[in-house]
Formats: C-alpha cells, sequence, structure tokens
C-alpha cells in the first residue's frame, strides 16, 4: 500500500488530473475533476476543479475577457478555496509564449495551456488562443493532507488532455476521464449516482 501512495505521490505534477474515487462524499469534490496547477510536495498542491460549472457568465465578472471565453462561457467553481478571486487557463495553438501568459510546466500532452494574467489586457492576446476558462476559487491540500487522502483511496491520479480542460459537457467529464482509462476505472465510471438505488 506504501508502495502504490508513493507512486501516486511520484506522478502528482501540473498538468495531471485528481479524479474524486466513489468514496469520496465532501459535497466540494464529489465526483470531481482536479487539474493540478502547482505541486511542491513538501508544501501543497493547487488545482482548478475541471467540472462545477456555475450559472455566472464570464462577462458579469470579467467583461473584456466574455468573447474569449469557450462553451459553456461562464465562470467554472475552481475549489472552495479563495472563492473572490479568479484564475484562467488557456490553450495556444502555436509554438510562442506571449506576455500574460505561463505553460503548465510536466506534462508534454498539456504543453500549451497555461495560465492566464487577468490584469493584463484581453485584446492583446485575443486571437493567441485556442481555448479559454475562467475559475473562481481553486482547490488546495497542505503536503500531508494530500498524502493521506492518496492513503485513503480518495483520489485517482491520471493524465490529462487539452480536451478535459475545455470541455463543452463538463457534467459528463468525470465519467469520461475514467471511461478512457479502461479496465476497473472504465467499470467505475458507471459508477450510480446513489449507490442505494442500485
Amino acid at each position: 500500500m506504501m508502495e502504490a501512495m508513493r507512486e501516486q505521490e511520484d506522478v502528482i505534477r501540473p498538468g495531471r488530473l485528481l479524479v474524486a474515487t466513489p468514496v469520496l462524499e465532501d459535497p466540494n469534490f464529489r465526483r470531481s475533476v482536479v487539474l493540478v496547477v502547482d505541486h511542491d510536495p513538501e508544501e501543497a498542491t493547487l488545482g482548478v476543479v475541471l467540472n462545477r460549472p456555475t450559472e455566472v457568465a464570464v462577462g458579469q465578472i470579467l467583461p473584456g475577457w466574455a468573447e474569449l471565453a469557450d462553451r459553456p462561457d461562464v465562470v467554472f467553481q475552481g475549489g472552495p478555496v479563495g472563492l473572490d478571486s479568479a484564475l484562467a487557463l488557456a490553450r495556444l495553438p502555436g509554438t510562442g509564449e506571449p506576455l500574460g501568459w505561463r505553460a503548465l510546466e510536466g506534462v508534454p500532452a498539456l504543453a500549451r495551456v497555461g495560465l492566464v494574467d487577468l490584469d493584463g489586457p484581453p485584446e492583446a492576446l485575443a486571437e493567441e488562443f485556442a481555448g479559454f476558462r475562467v475559475f473562481a476559487g481553486y482547490a488546495g491540500w497542505g503536503a500531508d493532507q494530500l498524502r493521506s487522502e492518496l492513503a485513503e483511496g480518495t483520489w485517482y491520479v491520471l493524465a490529462a488532455e487539452p480536451e478535459d480542460v475545455f470541455t463543452a459537457d463538463p457534467e459528463r467529464l468525470w465519467q469520461a476521464v475514467l471511461r478512457r482509462q479502461g479496465g476497473d476505472l472504465a467499470f467505475v465510471a458507471t459508477y450510480p449516482e446513489d449507490p442505494s438505488l442500485n
């Protein structure tokens, strides 16, 4: 068990997914798919929940950025921490790195996905983006807290794909990510919302 936990800790890095297992009942994270955006094994891990769209349009809080937002063009609840702050992720199609954009490090599949400086002028980046999403708040764990949750079997640590970040169907992302893993995890994707109805 300790070996498996160490292996999971070793693969946690920016650009990976923390996918909630069916045992996770915390309403903040039940059936959530979290993209890791920063990880220091001795300090903390930060991420954003990719599958919690709100009903708030991007234009209501960031009018200049509204036209860049992917569908659904709403703000997503990135997690329970710092709900009064926003961060954004964008995908770039080319090879350049425009001012105001910083790549997520560590995972080649997401090499062109990065964080956006929302204090910059949106018009300077508008033609650069192939995908854009805004998150209110974030998810955060202290080093020991995440280790403990991994040991309890609360999270699967899985590879991310750019489509996960900018999916047009966030409500089905949990099932989609698990299904593409094949084997036992594909079976977990069929786990009912309410197991008592089984």
